[in-house]
């Protein structure tokens, strides 16, 4: 019985040493795999771009081998005599011209003209503000003057502003806002340019302004989310904003706030349509809120705010995140990373080449070219799982556990293979908080939420933000709220031809 035991408890030694060389072997992953991203931080580009290491004489996936000759020197010579210098590109012609006519220094009195050389260049103008004086006859009709009545005094009314009894037409409303939101000119900086303009203005009237744009824009708003929740297709994702916390007892603490995006990427408005809905927390109260009257197709990274809606929605996932985990895991699994990168790469090809097709012929080519791709590749992915904690085995996991969102794209042309319409959108964002740091208050975050969707919606749309914004903001003041839709940005720019 003794060697039973001693045996039972040598096992048990043996089962503990391993468990602790697991433990030991997984935490040396991980600290390699912190090391080298701390380096890549600090030395390295954030680029995520990958280009696996090839034989000369292996073919890709869908390109056929180029024939390949070699030119003879004096071939190289002659090309390198032949290069011609860059042809610079014409200004444009809607650009105002100051003609500057130079003649030569010498008595032209007899000379005939021949022709003559017109060398172009471009300038630069500052800005310039205008005092705009609206001066406003009065009038007193004489049939009014005497016997004790009061006489009738005539005059016209003050046509509507964005700003009632407000100093900012529309123009420098629009330039305020644009400057802030798609140039990321923080406001204290805007206050110093006008100052160097001899133009004394307070940070809080421009702050103003810029509250009194955003409760302009607000139907608009609404009515840009009305529209994404009609579609039946919507991509989401979420982006932290700092927010000062006024009631924090720490001084100078912000409150981490999220911006929820909504992009719906519609064939009745090609380019799509962008909504950011602002929460104070990650929680699942921000899509509940947001989308729960929808039924349609909801793609996301995964994040478990948007988990409970399958009943309710068709769920997909995103490529470009499931991507992202295997690139981090180079620097602990390289071999098996660039494999799972590459098998990834040729996913992607597809959705090159079916660039411009129609629903129907993205699902053909899917099921008969990425169907096999994604077969092979969740078999290779069970057979190489590596160690749960690792960044490999945390790739592995994430994609495996999400499989079936991930990949069912496959079966609806609509539904594109990542979430990268919607970062897209989500990219001025960041700019700017890397510029005004945090929103002044919870308030103050929701009107950018409101500004920011619709100058996303203009981007996607190519419609210059200053023009829109400006004429938005002279006509929405006496604009029937019925015919809305005429001033949200791609109906808008079909209306400026």
């Amino acid at each position: 019985m003794s060697e039973i035991g001693d045996i039972a408890t040598l096992e048990a030694e043996n089962i503990q040493l391993r468990h602790r060389a697991e433990q030991a072997e997984q935490k040396v992953a991980r600290l390699e795999h912190e090391r080298a991203e701390l380096k890549r931080l600090i030395f390295g580009s954030k680029s995520e771009r990958f280009i696996a290491e090839q034989h000369p004489e292996q073919l890709t996936l869908f390109e056929e081998a180029p024939a390949v000759e070699f030119p003879r020197q004096e071939q190289v010579a002659a090309h390198s005599r032949k290069r011609r210098k860059p042809v610079r590109q014409a200004l444009p012609e809607h650009l105002p011209r100051q003609v500057i006519v130079i003649e030569p220094a010498v008595d032209r009195t007899d000379l005939k003209k021949i022709g003559e050389e017109v060398t172009e260049t471009l300038d630069y103008r500052p800005a310039k503000l205008v005092v705009i004086r609206r001066v406003r006859p009065k009038y007193v009709d004489p049939k009014t003057i005497g016997d004790g009545l009061s006489p009738k005094v005539l005059i016209a009314e003050l046509p509507a502003r964005p700003i009632d009894k407000g100093i900012a037409e529309a123009g420098l409303l629009a330039s305020v806002v644009v400057e802030k939101y798609v140039d990321h000119l923080p406001i204290y900086r805007q206050v110093q340019r006008f100052k160097r303009e001899g133009i004394p203005l307070a940070r809080s009237t421009l702050e103003g302004w810029v509250a009194a744009v955003a409760h302009l824009l607000e139907p608009l708003h609404e009515r840009l989310c009305e529209l994404i929740l009609q579609s039946g297709y919507i991509q989401a994702d979420e982006t932290p904003i700092p927010v000062q916390d006024h009631g924090a007892k720490k001084k100078g603490k912000t409150h981490r706030g999220y911006y929820w995006v909504y992009h719906a990427p519609d064939e009745r408005w090609p380019g799509g349509l962008v909504a950011l809905d602002y929460q104070r927390g990650r929680s699942r109260d921000g899509p509940v809120a947001f989308l729960h009257d929808y039924r349609g197709a909801l793609q996301s990274d995964g994040y478990k705010g948007y988990d409970g809606f399958e009943e309710q929605l068709t769920m997909y996932n995103c490529w470009a995140h499931a991507r992202r985990y295997f690139f981090d895991a180079r620097d602990n699994q390289a071999k098996l990373a660039e494999h799972a990168l590459m098998e990834i790469r040729w996913l992607y090809e597809i959705e090159r080449e079916l660039k411009g097709a129609s629903h129907d012929e993205r699902e053909r080519v899917r099921q008969k070219k990425a169907v096999p791709i994604l077969d092979r590749f969740k078999s290779w992915l069970g057979q190489n799982r590596g160690l749960p904690k690792s960044p490999w085995g945390k790739a592995v996991s994430y994609t495996l556990g999400r499989w079936d969102k991930l990949t069912n794209y496959v079966e609806d042309g609509r539904i594109e293979i990542d979430n990268n319409l919607v970062e897209n959108a989500i990219r001025p964002i960041a700019l700017g908080r890397k510029n005004y740091l945090f929103a002044g208050s919870h308030e103050a975050a929701q009107r950018a939420a409101v500004i920011y969707s619709l100058l996303a919606t203009c981007k996607k749309h190519e419609v210059n933000p200053y023009e829109w914004l400006r004429d938005v903001l002279a006509r929405i003041p006496t604009h029937p709220h019925k015919q809305i839709d005429e001033l949200l940005p791609h109906i808008w720019k079909k209306s400026k031809g």
